[in-house]
């Protein structure tokens, strides 16, 4: 009977199995741990929010902004914008960037790294941004913090890299579903937004990681969704075509958004000048409608039940849109799921309004619009229908509507996409049309980290070695030689061991014994060239002296002399992805790496090699196994 060793349950085992592709038991456990440590940090995110309100706002409610007085709600956004100006400016640009396109950013080209400094700012930038007044919302802080927290967890146990990309869509997911308490659209947000893949060993850890997200949020708050939502039902089909004609609309309004918080004119203007414009405008609109503060959820509920005017419909459609791109342009970092929500609604009860007026008697009721309206405008502008559905369908519930959801997000994605040439908001940087999560060699190869891939069998050697020290270093059937170096500055080489055992076979000991008699021969030549002076007696020991060390010492063989496939190596540290292999082996120009194991420069050991070569096999295997 098989006996379980402690070996197999320690923490580099677990390492060694999360290296590889298939790893889903271990990632599983992991996506159920960062899924309750996001819904906590979410806990905590949003008692901050309630300390903050009971502190300032009427009843204790961040979003009672009608209830202030106009002074008031003038003083928060200045309040606000002058906090995050003098606070967050002060430190250097990097530690500035919070909030999803952080998330995406570190995913994207630090293989989910996140720092510590950028992750406290995103905890009071957010309590400031939606509590001062801003159009800002909580999702994008939520999606931070716990994509941050959770692949801090796996540098915590120094996991393996590929892994950490599965975590950061696990606190993406979590995030998401305790800050809507909707853990299917968070699944899917993960997914089609932050990771731009689907693949099973991804979504299984996801979806565990966004049900304990979900199910620790309401454990605290209950399972009511983020906002209250009326029973409503389309009726007549003859509303498809003015969902349609509404969805262009929205469309259209989702490229003036991008457009505008993506403005190269408005980014290139002094500091001090985007800040006081940024407060003067959420200050002025503020005076006349305070619906656009703050997140919005209470005004996104009042025009699904048609409690808001047209007015105030107006200014929640362009008011908070052309505001929160504004400041997002402006480059104050808020979240603007929330708020593409609340205007998505407006402009969807506009248009049901409109219906109304026009075909009294066969239009739907405008909040079933609003609804509607509400995924469409998520759609189009962040370029994710299936997250904007699943959302839809977890926020209100009625599954009756999503046939008329579907063709509104695929309407208002096409317009945007299309029409106004807009990507998703938070892909800025493309290559060859793709953005690099996009690109399916570099998603193939970030699946899987070095361990996975590299070859154990090697020996460690020096350039020159005798005979039978050759011999030996075959005993243990390398596959590689590592030819040290005898300084840092040259580059490491490493040998095909097939090579040596064939020339070691192809030259007996005839060829040692030649190599000998040279080397005794130049030894005598160079002893008599040096001793001309002496007397001959002198000359004759001195010779004598020389033929005898000639004979004792040993011959050496020269490893960088053998015919055979050698390679230049540029270390990589046993953590690396396959992504991150190919493109050091691309920037350095060398055909290999040799993976070093160990933290500390007094501890680090070298524990395999990997080649191109190797990278490639398995890509092309992995590609044709898949197929």
């Amino acid at each position: 009977m098989s006996r379980f060793s402690l070996s197999q349950f320690s923490l580099d085992a677990f390492r060694r199995q999360l290296a590889n592709v298939d790893a889903l038991p271990q990632l599983c456990v992991l996506g159920a741990i960062t899924g309750l440590i996001t819904g906590s940090l979410m806990v905590v995110f949003r008692l901050l929010l309630l300390m903050g309100a009971a502190l300032m706002m009427p009843n204790g409610d961040p979003e009672a902004f009608e209830s202030l007085s106009r002074l008031t709600r003038v003083l928060l956004p200045l309040g606000a914008v002058l906090v995050i100006g003098v606070l967050l400016w002060r430190q250097p640009l990097a530690c500035r960037k919070i909030g999803v396109a952080h998330v995406i950013e570190r995913l994207t080209y630090h293989q989910g790294r996140f720092p510590l400094r950028n992750w406290i700012n995103q905890w009071w930038v957010g309590v400031v941004s939606v509590l001062g007044g801003l159009s800002a919302g909580r999702e994008g802080p939520a999606i931070h913090l716990g994509a941050a927290a959770s692949s801090g967890l796996g540098e915590l146990l120094r996991l393996p890299h590929n892994s950490l990309r599965v975590l950061v869509a696990c606190g993406t997911a979590a995030g998401i579903s305790a800050s809507f308490n909707t853990p299917i659209a968070g699944v899917i947000f993960a997914m089609e937004v932050v990771m731009m893949e689907y693949t099973i060993v991804g979504f299984m850890p996801v979806i565990l990681a966004s049900c304990m997200g979900a199910l620790v949020t309401q454990l605290v708050y209950g399972t009511e969704p983020a906002f209250a939502v009326p029973e409503l039902a389309m009726g007549s089909l003859f509303n498809i075509y003015w969902i349609a004609v509404m969805a262009f609309g929205i469309g259209l309004l989702a490229g003036v958004f991008i457009h505008v918080a993506r403005s190269e004119r408005v980014a290139s203007l002094p500091l001090w000048l985007r800040l006081t414009m940024v407060a003067i405008f959420a200050a002025g609109l503020a005076w006349w409608y305070p619906e656009v503060q703050g997140i919005g959820y209470d005004s996104l509920s009042h025009a699904l039940f048609g409690q808001l005017t047209v007015q105030v419909l107006l200014a929640l459609m362009l008011g908070k849109l052309l505001l929160t791109a504004f400041t997002v342009a402006c480059g104050v970092p808020v979240s603007i799921i929330g708020p593409v929500l609340v205007i998505g609604s407006a402009a969807g009860a506009l248009f049901g309004l409109c219906g109304v007026w026009l075909w009294p008697d066969k239009a739907a009721d405008p909040g079933l619009f609003a609804m509607i309206g509400m995924a469409a405008m998520m759609g189009a502008v962040l370029q994710a229908p299936l997250a904007a559905l699943m959302a839809l369908l977890e926020l209100t519930h009625h599954p009756h509507i999503l046939l008329p959801g579907m063709l509104a997000v695929v309407v208002s994605g096409l317009t945007a996409r299309q029409l106004c040439r807009c990507d998703g908001f938070f892909i800025s940087v493309k290559l060859h049309g793709l953005h690099p999560l996009q690109q399916p060699l570099m998603q193939a190869l970030s699946r899987v980290s070095v361990p996975a891939v590299m070859e154990r069998n090697l020996v460690r050697t020096r350039r020159r070695v005798e005979y039978d020290q050759a011999r030996a270093l075959l005993e243990a059937n390398p596959v590689w030689i590592l030819i040290e170096r005898s300084s840092d500055d040259k580059p490491t080489l490493a040998l095909k061991a097939a090579d040596l055992a064939r020339w070691l076979l192809e030259h007996d000991g005839s060829e040692a014994q030649s190599g000998a008699v040279e080397k005794s021969e130049s030894n005598r030549v160079a002893a008599d060239e040096s001793d001309e002076a002496c007397s001959m007696t002198e000359s004759t020991e001195q010779n004598a002296a020389t033929d005898q060390e000639a004979e004792e010492s040993p011959v050496l063989l020269d490893l960088l002399e053998i015919p055979g496939q050698r390679i230049d190596l540029a270390p990589i540290h046993l953590q690396a992805t396959l992504s991150e292999a190919l493109t050091t082996l691309n920037n350095l120009k060398v055909n290999g790496l040799y993976v070093e194991h160990g933290y500390r420069p007094s501890q680090k050991r070298i524990s395999g090699i990997i080649t191109r070569d190797a990278i490639e096999r398995y890509y092309r295997f992995s590609d044709s196994s898949t197929a």
